[in-house]
């Protein structure tokens, strides 16, 4: 049945008029210039992550720290920041026996190294998770989550004297307004 409609079907082809069908791969706005579409990424992104490392050894979360900025611009990361933040001091005490009796007392300091990460790929980033992971020092901590405002704001130490003086301008009453006659 086939070979019986391919010789019409040829005919019918040669004596018609040629068809043209136009179709237009993309899909764009009738709005929109074209070249808008092609500027946007391929793949989804993360808008900005932030890389924590946590630990008590100073030098080794450094050179983490380098490695891991490395490792990001090896991956054609954007490495907009990178920060410390303030060491956090932690007082231990180690107690006898069943009692209360302090045997001995430690002071334990840990210190904290960030990295903001911008435009992040979503197929790059479990690459840069698992190349993390896997030179992981130990006694370090690594937290990845996207940034927030919370981030900036353990950023910055706070001024203990100007704090004391807002303390005391407010024991005292307060500002008062100035008042014009």
């Amino acid at each position: 049945m086939l070979r019986r409609l391919l010789p019409s079907a040829r005919v019918a082809l040669q004596v018609s008029k040629p068809v043209v069908i136009a179709t237009r791969c993309n899909t764009y706005s009738v709005y929109e210039p074209d070249y808008l579409e092609s500027l946007k990424p391929k793949f989804p992104q993360y808008e900005s992550l932030n890389v924590q490392i946590k630990g008590y050894d100073y030098p080794l979360l450094e050179s983490y720290q380098r490695f891991l900025h490395g490792v990001a611009e090896y991956l054609d990361l954007d490495v907009s920041d990178c920060y410390a933040l303030p060491p956090q001091q932690t007082q231990v005490q180690r107690l006898r026996p069943n009692s209360t009796v302090i045997e001995s007392e430690y002071k334990l300091t840990t210190y904290e190294r960030s990295l903001l990460l911008n435009n992040v790929d979503a197929p790059v980033y479990p690459q840069f998770l698992r190349i993390a992971q896997a030179a992981l020092p130990e006694g370090v901590h690594l937290t990845v989550s996207e940034h927030t405002d919370e981030h900036d704001e353990r950023r910055y130490v706070p001024d203990k004297d100007l704090l004391d003086l807002k303390a005391e301008l407010e024991r005292m009453g307060g500002a008062t307004p100035n008042k014009k006659k």
